[in-house]
């Protein structure tokens, strides 16, 4: 059986092409996924384009996520037919990832779909929304309550911002959406962020200890976005950091740690545990419905990912792609 997929090769130059490849190839695994929707995360972009070590393995086909349902499986918490989403586990690093029609994985990977969602859900909301799903989970198990204060969000255009600014909002909290893209204010507060700060509040070396305004705060940035933002949490309150757009670096110090009680929580969503993926999920699922998404997606096909990813790589993207591999 054959399946076209985007792959990426680097020899005797580098490309990503659309190929049609054959079910042999596939790397082992006890479940068979038909993949009918994938989607482009910010590090699929760079990936597709070449622009940081993220493959670790060539020829390479790209894509981190990958939803759809169970064509074959030799495990028994799987079936024929069941909706599945895979994210993570190193798809599109160090194996052969979601942008293509078939991916065979480990049974330990798949998570099952909560109802009412299907693969199209799944990728709109893909890595990025799992992922916010993450940090909104790990803030409220610390016990930030929305009458604690507002929860800061950065990077809050980008996928897991805008899915995490949806998330809290939907639970009650008061949301500061940090962004650099001013015009898209209107888009915000459409998803229900109280305020829109400009990103440039939080990009300057700032003072250790800040004014404490915040309960806490998603962070998608890292840098002196995420060293600002801990400076400005109340005592005791939670930073989720989940991303390094801005930089990996931390130019803090440990003043708000040991002086207020603040705790910064680091997101792993690449080697999460199967029960914090489908809390994760079935957390995405309350508070998201199918008809939420309609404004936050944009639908392309295979051929389109190349240029998707470089308009990514631009900050020209508000939302998400799904990649329909049908189209």
């Amino acid at each position: 059986m054959s399946f076209q997929a985007l792959l990426l090769e680097n020899q005797p130059a580098f490309t990503a092409r659309v190929a049609r490849l054959e079910e042999a190839a596939l790397p082992e695994g006890e479940v068979l996924v038909r993949v009918s929707h994938s989607t482009l995360n910010y590090k699929d972009a760079l990936a597709i384009a070449n622009a940081g070590p993220i493959v670790r393995a060539w020829p390479l086909v790209a894509g981190i996520d990958a939803a759809g349902v169970v064509e074959s499986s030799a495990s028994p918490d799987f079936q024929p037919g069941d909706p599945v989403v895979v994210n993570g586990w190193g798809q599109g690093e160090s194996r052969w990832g979601g942008l293509a029609e078939l991916v065979r994985v480990p049974a330990g990977w798949p998570v099952k779909l909560p109802r009412p969602y299907g693969p199209f859900e799944a990728a709109a909301l893909g890595t990025a929304g799992y992922t916010a799903a993450l940090c909104v989970l790990a803030l409220e198990a610390h016990g930030l309550t929305p009458g604690d204060g507002p929860v800061l969000v950065t990077g809050a255009t980008g996928g897991v911002g805008s899915v995490a600014v949806l998330l809290l909002a939907r639970a009650g909290f008061s949301v500061w959406a940090v962004t650099g893209k001013t015009a898209d204010a209107a888009y915000l507060k459409g998803l229900g962020a109280a305020e829109v700060l400009p990103r440039s509040d939080f990009t300057a070396p700032g003072k250790p200890l800040q004014k404490e305004r915040l309960a806490g705060a998603v962070d998608t940035l890292g840098s002196h976005a995420l060293a600002n933002a801990c400076a400005q949490v109340k005592r005791n309150g939670a930073v989720a950091a989940c991303g390094l757009a801005m930089g990996m670096d931390l130019p803090a110090t440990v003043a708000p740690f040991i002086l207020r009680g603040i705790s910064l929580l680091g997101i792993d969503s690449v080697y999460a545990s199967q029960a914090r993926r489908q809390a994760a999920w079935n957390l995405l699922a309350a508070r998201i419905t199918p008809a939420d998404l309609a404004g936050i997606v944009r639908t392309i096909g295979l051929e389109q990912c190349p240029a998707a990813a470089a308009d990514i790589l631009a900050g020209r993207v508000t939302g998400r792609f799904v990649v329909d591999l049908a189209q």
